[in-house]
């Protein structure tokens, strides 16, 4: 639906609105409440993660694995764009709320798939970083907020969709400095490609709401080069890393809900990022660095951390009991490129822990020190009960890209433990090469930005998780006609032997597998469990799936057309019960784009 300005748009759509359904109308906005009480309200859908724990578990049962296999297309809205679809929707009193590529806001009616109103995002940067792609919205105080590919968070009217205000993030598309594709030249085959997105700044997750604040990172800083496949069609080509400078400290802060001020800001990146020079993870494993030529070399780098990248690539998880918000950090910059920023590169690769209310780190758990391999932690965490020699404790887990689910203690950040490998794992933390060396996870992970879920009664985690892995090269162009010497590093997928897996992990056990089911298509996206004893998930041709949550067999599947690449939810409107998806693939991971999202439920 092609509309000709922003007001016009408002002003039609709070005409449908009335005229669609006086309930719709009139409903009620969501408050704090509400939103606290969202994990017992088994209709809606209201935070990204269903509830502040963010373990997207539904506790609807009326679709089960006795009547699945029943299960058909209840409704299909087209969004009008074709382009990486990564919307998890938000459903409140019957309309559902979803971002579609670019930043642009529907409101539509959870039971028909009839538009209500429609936001169309103008952007404002001069270039993209990373990418269209939005991951969802917020709603509260009766607003819709969104964080937008320009790095701007809008507040909307929940009823009518007209912005009530807009408030920059940080300037996207400026003049922050960007690696150079035009240095590298093409003499490499990784290099062909290109450029899809480099370093810059934007925001594509969704903002999270608590205490009259709207909480939300920034992403693309330490993006790296990214080169396209020269096969149309095709995954990436490479991430390529320069050494140097490039982009800014990623940050996560929160803005006043009635005005957009903001009200406290953490940032990423810090004089004090250089760290111990870690020699070893915290969990024990060998990181193969050369701490000495590290540490020599520190001293003409003490401003690394000013543009130390450092990405928030999802919506927090928050424990209002103790006011700590969690959520993970993404890989330093430059991309790969680790001699230019010597150290731990403190906090980036990190799971962190902040007092929710004012910003002060309580803890941070770096899962990856010095990261060279892109290993951002990505996916949300996800808040739960274990137990653990007769005693329950607050939890926090985290499925990482590095192929083990962690799971800390709350309130310390202590590793309680760690899963056993959910994807294959080979040369660990290697140094690149000039000839090459093949790592698994390679840079997509383990799991990548796709959220978990969490049935915490029978103590499981469900991943959506892959298997592809990387060659990692380490080159220098000499210098010439005057130019300096250019050093970079190329992370280039494998072509072949990727693929995916849907794991289920026992938290009851210290995570042991309880089930993998493999899939020919890397899992990116997420998963959604329900108390009907289903695990949903969708892969990039385009089928969407419900597996056993039991055994993990595929019990019932429908083919949308375009990659299912984004999270599930699962809804109720009176007496029925929907799941929902977005079907509009990825331009990253080479699957098929479209626009749709999708209703499924029982035939009447």
């Amino acid at each position: 639906m092609a509309v000709p300005s922003v007001l016009l748009c408002s002003l039609a759509a709070a005409a449908v609105l009335a005229w669609l359904s006086p309930d719709l109308a009139t409903a009620d906005p969501v408050d704090d409440a509400r939103l606290l009480a969202a994990d017992g309200d088994a209709a809606d859908w209201l935070l990204p993660g269903r509830d502040y724990g963010a373990r997207r578990f539904s506790p609807l049962d009326s679709i089960d694995t006795s009547n699945v296999k029943r299960l058909v297309p209840k409704w299909i809205y087209q969004t009008g764009y074709a382009a990486t679809f990564q919307t998890s929707p938000l459903v409140a009193d019957g309309v559902m709320y979803l971002t579609a590529p670019f930043s642009h806001v529907m409101a539509i009616d959870a039971a028909t798939g009839r538009e209500i109103w429609r936001y169309e995002h103008k952007s404002t940067a001069k270039k993209l970083c990373c990418g269209p792609a939005n991951r969802g919205a917020a709603l509260g105080y009766g607003k819709v907020f969104v964080a937008t590919v320009d790095a701007r968070l809008v507040a909307l009217d929940q009823k009518t969709g007209s912005p009530i205000w807009d408030r920059p993030l940080a300037t996207a598309g400026g003049d922050e400095r960007s690696e150079d594709r035009g240095a590298l030249g093409q003499g490499e085959g990784a290099l062909k490609g290109e450029v899809s997105g480099a370093t810059g700044v934007g925001a594509n997750s969704a903002p999270l709401v608590f205490d009259g604040k709207a909480i939300v990172g920034v992403t693309g800083v330490g993006y790296g080069l990214h080169l396209d496949s020269p096969r149309p069609g095709a995954p990436l080509g490479a991430v390529v890393g320069v050494a140097g400078r490039f982009g800014r400290p990623g940050f996560i802060a929160a803005y006043d809900a009635a005005s957009g001020q903001e009200v406290w800001r953490f940032d990423a990146t810090r004089p004090d990022w250089e760290g111990e020079f870690a020699e070893r993870t915290a969990y024990g494993v060998p990181l193969h660095r050369d701490v000495a030529a590290e540490k020599a070399a520190a001293p003409d780098h003490k401003d690394a951390w000013k543009t130390g990248g450092g990405s928030i690539w999802h919506a927090p998880a928050l424990d209002p009991e103790r006011g700590l918000l969690f959520f993970g950090i993404g890989n330093p910059s430059p991309q790969a490129a680790g001699e230019s920023r010597p150290g731990d590169n403190l906090h980036t690769s990190s799971l962190v822990a902040l007092d929710a209310r004012t910003g002060r780190l309580v803890w941070a758990y770096q899962q990856t020190p010095h990261d060279l391999w892109g290993y951002d932690v990505a996916s949300p965490p996800s808040l739960f009960d274990v137990e653990i020699d007769g005693k329950k404790i607050a939890a926090v887990g985290q499925a990482s890209k590095l192929g083990w689910y962690f799971v800390h203690d709350r309130e310390t950040g202590k590793l309680l433990f760690k899963s056993e490998p959910y994807s294959p794992q080979s040369n660990m933390f290697r140094p690149p090469t000039s000839e090459g060396i093949e790592i698994a996870p390679g840079v997509a992970g383990g799991v990548n930005w796709s959220p978990a879920s969490i049935d915490q009664s029978a103590g499981v985690a469900y991943l959506a998780a892959m298997h592809w892995p990387a060659t990692y090269r380490a080159r220098t162009l000499p210098a010439a006609d005057g130019k300096p010497e250019v050093r970079y590093f190329s992370i280039e997928p494998a072509t072949s032997g990727m693929y995916g897996l849907l794991t289920a992990i026992d938290l009851k056990s210290g995570g042991t597998l309880k089930w993998q089911t493999r899939t020919p298509e890397p899992l990116i996206g997420g998963v959604l469990a329900t108390a009907g004893g289903l695990v949903f998930s969708g892969e990039g041709d385009g089928d969407f799936s419900a597996f056993d949550a039991k055994t993990g067999e595929k019990l019932w599947a429908f083919n949308a057309g375009a990659g299912v690449n984004a999270p599930p939810i699962a809804y109720r409107i009176g007496d029925k019960d929907y799941v929902a998806v977005a079907a509009g693939g990825s331009q990253i991971w080479g699957f098929r784009q479209g626009g749709a999202v999708i209703a499924f439920g029982l035939p009447d």
